[in-house]
């Protein structure tokens, strides 16, 4: 296989089975577990970093670039939401609303 075909395998693999896990989630669970899913995120952010800068082939920097942005705009996502929740719960901080 070469170099290109790898990184399409594994990237079609990791969106598989990201899919599978994350739709076998129940609704309810999703925004208790963002923080962990944030970590994962952060992991996944710094392998895209490093199979970016490291391959030599146009679809390896395609595919990293493309891996870099989803995982940040999942990590930044699940902090919005982290802060959203942990602003429900917590105790003399006022609430954000949005009555515009």
């Amino acid at each position: 296989m070469s170099d290109g075909t790898t990184l399409l395998t594994f990237f079609v693999l990791a969106v598989f089975v990201g899919f599978e896990v994350v739709s076998k989630v129940s609704s309810v669970l999703h925004t208790p577990l963002m923080s962990g899913a944030n970590a994962i995120h952060g992991v996944i952010l710094v392998g895209a970093i490093i199979v970016t800068g490291h391959t030599d082939s146009g679809l390896g920097l395609a595919l990293g670039l493309l891996a870099v942005v989803l995982a940040t705009v999942n990590m930044v996502g699940g902090f919005v939401v982290t802060d959203r929740m942990l602003a429900m719960f917590g105790r003399g901080r006022p609430q954000k609303r949005d009555d515009a």
